[in-house]
């Protein structure tokens, strides 16, 4: 056999390899459409936090300002539950007061305040508040408005 002959087998060969391995792979990327995907929502933890934590010297009950952040998705409420215990590290024995704040009407871009108001707290005690989690709901718009 000629060399020529031979190297007509082998382009042959190399070809049909390739197509092997590239075929899959282009049939793969067409089927996926080649669209970008939507990033998922973010969790609405993210969006909140704890500013301030005091405790009301007329009531003794502890108090937290809490900041929620508008998302870009559009205007909605939170709704974050607010924890109090006596240290920073979570006691696993221990279940740490709780409280529910309502923060309506957050535009995308705009930061809105609330505060949450927890239990009696006992004197010579300093507080920790923080965030242990949060809800969005987005704002439904008025009828007849897409």
């Amino acid at each position: 056999m000629s060399a020529l002959k031979w190297q007509g087998w082998l382009v042959g060969l190399v070809t049909i390899a390739g197509l092997l391995v590239f075929a899959p792979l282009g049939l793969y990327v067409w089927a996926s459409g080649g669209e970008p995907q939507q990033a998922p929502p973010r969790a609405a933890v993210e969006d909140v936090r704890v500013t301030g934590c005091r405790v009301d010297p007329a009531s003794r009950r502890v108090a937290a300002a809490v900041e929620a952040a508008g998302r870009a998705e559009g205007a909605g409420a939170y709704v974050v539950t607010v924890e109090f215990r006596d240290r920073a590290e979570a006691d696993p024995g221990r279940r740490a007061a709780q409280a529910l704040v309502r923060i309506p009407g957050v535009a995308p871009g705009a930061t809105e305040y609330a505060e949450a108001v927890g239990p009696v707290w006992p004197v010579a005690t300093v507080p920790w508040c923080g965030v242990a989690g949060a809800e969005f709901t987005p704002a439904t718009p008025p009828p007849g408005v897409p």
